[in-house]
């Protein structure tokens, strides 16, 4: 009996020990503004004045604490600007305490006024990341996510618009941390640079991320505040007559104008956005080319020259809704519809010759090629996700999306006798639809462990893609076209990827660490309209990564990491029918491509200076099936590019980025990337060996000088340098800028200048060779673009601060534009 009674005793005893929690909950307000205070720090100490807990206010300047109970405790609220607030806990135990409102008395000074003016600095650092402000870079301003992140140091665009992350095009994009699984470059390039607040370069991620992309992650953060009631942005660009319009005859009026629009009303439970955005960003443009094929031991040589212009424009409309229902549980629902166009010329004229290298007979024969090839797409996304926090701080989220994209292009390829113009050598038509449907469920899982945080979660993703690619040829005599059976299919793509992970991050007296380990398993299947076969790609895959950041000395820091990624290939990768993109080429994929696996070393420093900072990072890349776009002889004027595997590649790399404030009025920043990189193995199923290699560097430059009456001039250099292929070799590609902005006392207006892809007559800027080679064919072409553009912009900000735009992205629909 008596060991009965002292169990129940001891039963109870930890019972009251286990229940001496108490929950702290209240809102901190400013007492002037009557507005609520994010951010504000709250800590719970005991008696002897040591911290038990902390915690920060959130957007509605909210807080809970659970704490054990500390009797003779405190609590001290504060925030910068503001009197610190001091309350001492009662006595008796109590399961919660609401303090109700609390409001802070900003700090009081004996000055008349006190003005304070200031800029934040371009380049900052986190555990895994660098930060870039997308408002330093004053050059971007009227366009998009694309002129904003040009100018960071691993980041390269060349003439044809597509962006490279430490020298490879594949990379993730995640707009406010959520993934988009569309093609980079058409992704940013339908996000206003106007929207943005910072641009952040994760190089490596930890598991917790998708495995998509390997060289790392752009993370792409709109713009923040943390005031309630309206804000309403608005940008209106126009652009200048070309100064240079190539004497081109049909696209020789580009027109450049746009505008943008936000808004958002944040008050109470309700955060509601919106967006609209129109963009015309027409492009002239020249092509220079030179090829010859070999077959039979006849030589066919078909230079070209003439017309290579865009006319573009894309525009879209955004809302998106958060609701926190308590301090407990958040809604929050997106939708997005918008449409992309792009009607690409190339009128070129070829002076072609026959030449049999037996005898050294020679053929002449000329001709004219008008090819047209539009593109347009129009998307739209729906997105629904829940937030969860427990008692304890944990977290659980639950999020779905659903996307359709109604994707469609037509190639009008129409050679005519010169130089008559008269009379049709062929004339052939290739539309094509390429709808998709995607869905995403994710659920992820986050809690406070030791010193540390735990989380685990699990995604999965699947899309249907249904392809239908005609090829039509005009028959002659006739205004009938008949299907030429070479070419047309039909390619239905269905893709099944599952993945779980577990991540923990954690601290230990000066370092900083992060491990975690991504399980992913995937099945693709390919069907065509050919072959009654099912081409399916089952593969599973684990993706470990490590993170270590070591505060070493006075504001230097060393970091160390690995990370191993995926690059997955597209529907145009995979389509085995070839495609007639201009006379010349033919694009044709492979079913049978595998995905490209990297794995990524990194160790560098970081150092902050007394005005600015510096970082330079060390790594080295192993890359197992290295996609490549390779040409070979289709017939003695035609080539084939075709995307193949071609064995196994290594870049070794550094990359370095100085922000310093040299003066007053000017502000330097430079970044740059220098990297070895090498492809070995072979193509076309192990007939052809590849073995090529060459150092590549790119730098980006601005100058930034801020002059009295909020004059800001600003000059950017970006440059990337000759760089190898498989089959050759891409030349270098130069554009400056130079932006004059003026903005108004009250920071509500700004007028600005902008000159772009500077060149005053000295033909460097915005031009680009790109040469290929082999046994039996040679071909090199140089695009020249317009140079010397001028735009005038106008932008609107109703109140100074901004808050997060948080507009839904697409996921997967636009990577077949």
């Amino acid at each position: 009996m008596t060991q009965r009674l002292l169990f129940m005793a001891w039963i109870c005893a930890l019972s009251l020990s286990l229940n001496a929690q108490s929950v702290i909950s209240g809102t901190i307000v400013d007492s002037v503004e009557q507005k609520p205070l994010p951010a504000a720090t709250i800590q719970v100490l005991s008696a002897n004045g040591s911290i038990i807990k902390s915690e920060k206010t959130n957007d509605k300047g909210y807080f809970k604490i659970t704490t054990p109970h500390i009797s003779k405790g405190k609590i001290i609220i504060s925030h910068i600007n503001f009197q610190p607030l001091e309350i001492t806990l009662p006595l008796e135990i109590q399961p919660t305490y609401d303090l109700g409102i609390l409001y802070l008395l900003p700090q009081s000074y004996s000055l008349a006024a006190v003005v304070v003016e200031g800029r934040k600095a371009p380049v900052s650092f986190k555990v895994d990341r660098q930060v870039y402000k997308s408002s330093q870079f004053t050059n971007a301003a009227n366009g998009t996510a694309v002129d904003v992140i040009r100018n960071l140091p691993a980041i390269s665009v060349d003439a044809n618009g597509t962006i490279s992350f430490r020298g490879s095009n594949s990379f993730l994009v995640l707009i406010n941390g959520k993934p988009t699984q569309g093609d980079p470059s058409f992704v940013l390039s339908q996000l206003p640079a106007g929207a943005i607040e910072d641009i952040e370069l994760i190089t490596s991620p930890s598991a917790a991320y998708d495995a998509d992309g390997k060289s790392g992650i752009i993370n792409i953060v709109t713009k923040d505040s943390v005031e309630d009631g309206w804000i309403i942005q608005a940008n209106l660009m126009g652009g200048a007559p070309p100064i240079n319009d190539f004497d081109n005859k049909r696209y020789n009026h580009p027109k450049r104008y746009g505008f943008d629009v936000l808004a958002g009303y944040n008050k109470n439970k309700w955060n509601i956005n919106a967006g609209i955005n129109y963009l015309r960003n027409d492009l002239a443009g020249f092509r220079e080319g030179d090829v010859y094929t070999i077959i039979d031991e006849v030589k066919t040589s078909f230079p070209s020259t003439g017309e290579r212009s865009y006319k573009r424009y894309n525009y879209g409309a955004r809302m998106a809704v958060d609701f926190q229902a308590n301090s407990s549980n958040t809604f929050s629902t997106g939708f997005y519809i918008g449409k992309k166009y792009q009607s690409r010329v190339a009128d070129l004229l070829y002076h072609n010759s026959r030449e049999n290298l037996n005898t050294g007979a020679i053929t002449y024969f000329n001709y004219f090629n008008e090819n047209t090839q539009n593109k347009e797409g129009i998307f739209t996304l729906a997105n629904l996700d829940y937030i969860h926090t427990f008692e304890d701080n944990s977290k659980i989220s639950f999020s779905g999306l659903f996307e359709q994209a109604k994707l469609s292009g037509t190639t009008y390829n129409l050679n005519l006798q010169y130089p008559q113009l008269i009379d049709t050598i062929q004339y052939t038509v290739n539309p094509s639809t390429n709808p998709l449907k995607a869905y995403r469920g994710k659920v992820d899982y986050s809690k406070d462990i030791a010193n540390g945080n735990l989380q685990i979660g699990y995604q999965y993703r699947y899309d249907i893609q249904n392809g239908d690619f005609l090829y039509l040829t005009k028959i002659n005599g006739s205004n009938d076209f008949e299907t030429d059976p070479t070419f047309p299919s039909k390619v239905d793509v269905k893709n099944h990827i599952h993945g779980g992970y577990v991540q923990y991050s954690g601290r230990a007296d000066k370092l900083n660490y992060s491990a975690g380990l991504r399980l992913e398993h995937s099945e693709r299947n390919l069907y065509f309209s050919q072959s009654s076969e099912n081409n399916k790609l089952s593969l599973t895959n684990l993706f470990p990564s490590v993170q270590l950041r070591y505060a070493a000395w006075n504001k230097g820091v060393i970091k160390a990491g690995y990370n191993r990624r995926i690059k997955r290939t597209n529907n145009y990768e995979l389509n085995p029918f070839p495609e007639r993109e201009h006379s010349e080429t033919l694009e044709q994929g492979d079913p049978n491509l595998l995905p490209e696996l990297t794995g990524t070393y990194e160790l560098g420093v970081e150092q902050g200076l007394k005005r600015g900072n510096f970082f330079i990072t060390l790594y080295h890349q192993r890359i197992l099936n290295p996609i490549q776009r390779v040409n070979k002889v289709f017939n003695d004027t035609i080539l084939n590019r075709v995307f193949t595997n071609a064995g196994k590649a290594t870049q070794t790399g550094v990359e370095a980025n100085l922000d310093w404030q040299l003066t007053h009025v000017w502000r330097f920043l430079l970044g740059g990337n220098l990297y070895k990189y090498k492809i070995k193995g072979a193509i076309f199923h192990g007939t052809i060996p590849v073995n090529n290699q060459k150092w590549v560097y790119s730098i980006n430059s601005t100058q930034s000088f801020a002059l009295p009456k909020n004059w800001l001039l600003q000059l950017s250099v970006n440059y990337l340098s000759l760089r190898a292929t498989a089959q050759g070799e891409d030349g270098a590609f130069l554009t400056p800028h130079f932006t004059v902005k003026k903005t108004t006392t009250d920071k509500r207006w700004y007028f600005q200048l902008q000159w772009l892809n500077i060149d005053a007559g000295m033909k460097i800027s915005n031009r680009q060779r790109i040469t290929t080679w082999g046994n039996d064919f040679y071909t090199t072409t140089n695009y020249i673009y317009e140079p010397d553009q001028l735009q005038l912009s106008v932008g609107f900000n109703l109140l100074r601060k901004n808050r997060k735009i948080k507009l839904p992205q697409s996921e997967i629909g636009e990577k077949e534009f």
